[in-house]
């Protein structure tokens, strides 16, 4: 999907350096794979909630695809 869609679908934006992460809280079914999966990246007591370059693109994107709801998403650039 791209970036226009997933803005257009309530998705919200938090940039990186050379990726950028797309969260929906409305699709979120708080499993906790995010926050457990990497929580320097994210993290629910710092704002913004998710800071992409906390870790290399590869460990952030294999975070967003075991998301089990599609809450997250991301767009490299």
């Amino acid at each position: 999907m791209n970036e226009e869609k997933l803005l257009a679908n309530g998705y919200r934006k938090y940039v990186g350096t050379s990726l950028d992460v797309y969260f929906n809280t409305d699709l979120c079914e708080h499993s906790g794979v995010c926050v457990k999966g990497q929580p320097a990246v994210f993290n629910l007591q710092q704002k913004p909630w998710i800071k992409v370059d906390a870790a290399s693109n590869q460990e952030v994107t294999a975070v967003v695809n075991r998301c089990p709801s599609g809450a997250l998403q991301y767009i490299q650039r």
